[in-house]
């Protein structure tokens, strides 16, 4: 990955944000700072020990309090989750705008424009806030035209079969 640059991981497929993921540890091999925010994914890594090992050089944000991904939530739930997630737009914004990190990801950032969460023009807006020796990664499942027109390079990543087993699918 070239520094400076903005990615876009999307498609229906599985496997978006482990190539994110994948992204940041090379990224924290070569010394640099990272910055992981994830939206909408309820627990997501979670705290746990592991996460906790990554820093100094991976620093990992989740703002949502719910246990469980968005969708899965009540409308109460989602109300909390919502003003949650604006906290962590805003923090993104601090992030692109204080140049912070050499690396920030914002994991199913795409999504909160699908759940009416943010505009596409918001977006747009926190994406413009990106210093120029940031690189920025985003993930979600639906390609926004507008914000295609201003990544360097767009990965589609797409299921092509999954096989079911009992009650599991691989």
């Amino acid at each position: 990955m070239e520094k400076g640059k903005i990615y876009i991981f999307t498609g229906d497929g599985h496997g978006k944000s482990p190539a994110a993921l994948g992204s940041a540890l090379q990224a924290a091999a070569r010394g640099e700072k990272v910055v992981i925010i994830q939206f909408l994914k309820g627990k997501g890594l979670g705290d746990t020990e592991f996460v906790r090992r990554l820093e100094p050089e991976i620093k990992l944000f989740r703002f949502e309090k719910a246990e469980a991904d968005f969708q899965y939530l009540s409308p109460e739930e989602k109300n909390e989750a919502v003003m949650n997630i604006k906290n962590g737009i805003n923090y993104a914004r601090k992030v692109l705008m204080t140049g912070e990190c050499n690396l920030l990801i914002l994991d199913e950032v795409l999504g909160l424009v699908d759940n009416k969460i943010m505009t596409e023009e918001d977006l747009r807006n926190l994406i413009q806030c990106k210093q120029e020796d940031t690189t920025l990664i985003m993930t979600g499942i639906t390609l926004l035209d507008n914000i295609c027109m201003m990544a360097d390079e767009v990965s589609k990543i797409q299921t092509i079969r999954m096989k079911e087993t009992e009650n599991t699918i691989e």
